[in-house]
């Protein structure tokens, strides 16, 4: 390579809207720009991946736990794929269970320090979770605040003003130095992504962390089935998967009356329904869809909840949806 490649890392807890945001960002890159995207998901079935190969970036996935655990071997095999591409940016989305120093220690390697210049690193957020115990607690949460250069709080047309100062107290009681922005919908601007240029120095890698992670996620539909499902659980939370055949079509809206109903943390789907292929996202209760382009496409739903949920259950509900 002639040239090192700029990087960003897009991080953020669960729900925050990360996917949405590097969607914007392809959309709104140069159009003579090649842009490459690692995604890593806490689930087994690759759902952003999806997403994102609609848009025309190159795509690889680390699916099945959290990228800094599965570094060793399928994470630095697919950094080094997209890297042969030569592309002209790369982004990396860690999952939002995920501890984003681990990976950024890899990234500035003697590996891949030679071959990439690390960009800013933006954590994405929601004022509304600065009011809940349970992210303020969570580790994971902590660090990825701690590693932003850009603080971007998303979603704000849903936050009030109080919310808004209440975050801002709380990262200043946690001496945290970043560069603050609000935005809605993931809209961001590009010249974020290159407010700071980081020196090309080994991080310090955090202590070993102790949770499931699968070094070769199987997730593609074997020979005369037409589903498969996987699971996943760590960190107190657990995620099921299904990848369902391309010939199989649901009831969109049968689909989404499920979804809307489903009581789940997170979920996200690409899925083939009578009205087309559609991506879903559920967070916060609030189910948002979008068309997609894709055709004869399998489709795949993962569902992440703090509580076991009756998978078995919750699977006859969805091949009763198909048409």
């Amino acid at each position: 390579m002639s040239r090192k490649v700029p990087t960003n890392i897009i991080t953020g807890f669960l729900g925050v809207g990360k996917t949405t945001t590097i969607l914007n960002l392809l959309k709104n890159k140069p159009e003579n720009e090649q842009w490459a995207v690692l995604v890593n998901e806490f689930g087994e079935i690759g759902i952003d991946g999806a997403m994102m190969t609609d848009q025309g970036a190159m795509i690889k996935e680390v699916p099945g736990g959290c990228i800094c655990c599965t570094a060793g071997v399928p994470t630095s095999v697919a950094i080094t794929a997209l890297l042969r591409e030569n592309p002209d940016r790369l982004i990396i989305e860690p999952t939002g269970l995920g501890h984003p120093k681990q990976i950024m220690a890899t990234l500035s390697s003697a590996q891949f320090g030679p071959y990439i210049e690390m960009r800013s690193t933006l954590t994405l957020t929601d004022a509304r979770y600065f009011e809940d115990e349970k992210y303020l607690s969570n580790q994971n949460f902590k660090q990825q605040l701690e590693v932003a250069d850009v603080v971007v709080a998303n979603k704000n047309e849903l936050a009030s003003k109080s919310q808004n100062d209440g975050m801002m107290i709380w990262l200043q009681e946690q001496s945290i130095e970043a560069d603050i922005v609000a935005t809605s919908h993931g809209d961001l601007e590009l010249s974020l992504l290159d407010m700071f240029i980081k020196p090309s120095d080994d991080m310090d890698i955090e202590e070993h962390h102790h949770h499931h992670a699968a070094l070769e996620p199987q997730f593609q539909l074997p020979p005369n089935q037409t589903h498969i499902r996987k699971e996943n659980k760590g960190q107190g939370y657990f995620s099921c998967g299904w990848l369902f055949g391309a010939e199989l079509v649901f009831d969109f809206d049968e689909l989404f009356s499920m979804l809307n109903a489903l009581t789940a943390e997170r979920v996200k789907g690409v899925m083939n329904t009578d009205k087309g292929c559609y991506a879903f996202n559920v967070s916060n209760g609030v189910v948002s869809v979008n068309e997609l382009t894709l055709s004869g496409f399998e489709s795949r739903l993962e569902v992440i909840d703090s509580q076991l949920m009756p998978w078995d259950q919750l699977e006859g509900v969805l091949l009763g949806l198909i048409c």
